[in-house]
């Protein structure tokens, strides 16, 4: 359970009267890494708000997997907001990357929260215009780039996400992320090392040039 501390730093831009009311309405959770937390189709209970980890939000389609988006501390879940709001069902699939500790909001006060506290109203719409941003440029990658492009974009993102100089995802994984074949991820990291933009290793995937 995180301390008190950690949650308002981490919420400081909402004021201490809106986090005060969120913690009163709401459930801290720990979660632990690779946990479930929506699926498509479910009904949606919960606005969750990251305080430590961090969680991926993606979309599947015939077995592939699309990554749409990242949630990391002091942020929420903008498609999880609208399915809350309009008591609807997911559209997309959520699973912490690491040990979590999440604020999760009953749909129920969502309105109420957003109508009484301003600077709430004000992340919300930050978030969309954020989220927005993201998906245009995750549809742009995907129509018009390369495998070999969006492979690079995945690294860059995920070794400035985690602060390492490598990942240690398998091929396996970085192709259910990209909604593509292990084999052509595989292809294309044999290629991407070749061209030394890359180096492969049993301890993981180091970009050589960022």
């Amino acid at each position: 359970m995180p301390e008190p501390e950690q949650l308002y730093k981490e919420l400081d831009f909402l004021g201490k009267s809106t986090i005060d009311h969120l913690i009163e309405l709401g459930e801290i959770k720990e979660i632990p890494a690779e946990s479930r937390i929506l699926e498509e189709g479910q009904n949606v209970h919960w606005l969750p708000i990251v305080i430590s980890g961090r969680i991926r939000v993606y979309t599947r389609h015939e077995g592939k997997e699309l990554l749409l988006y990242y949630i990391l501390p002091g942020e929420s879940c903008i498609m999880s907001f609208t399915a809350a709001i309009h008591r609807g069902q997911s559209r997309i699939n959520a699973v912490t990357e690491s040990d979590s500790d999440i604020l999760l909001i009953p749909s129920r006060h969502i309105k109420e929260l957003v109508d009484r506290h301003a600077r709430l109203r004000g992340m919300i719409f930050n978030l969309y215009q954020t989220r927005y941003e993201e998906l245009l440029d995750t549809i742009k990658q995907v129509v018009f780039h390369h495998l070999d492009m969006r492979l690079l974009r995945f690294l860059r993102e995920e070794m400035a996400l985690s602060g390492s100089p490598g990942i240690r995802l398998s091929h396996r994984e970085i192709a259910q992320k990209l909604g593509t074949a292990r084999e052509v991820v595989s292809r294309v990291l044999k290629k991407l090392e070749s061209e030394g933009l890359i180096v492969q290793s049993k301890t993981g995937i180091r970009l050589l040039q960022m």
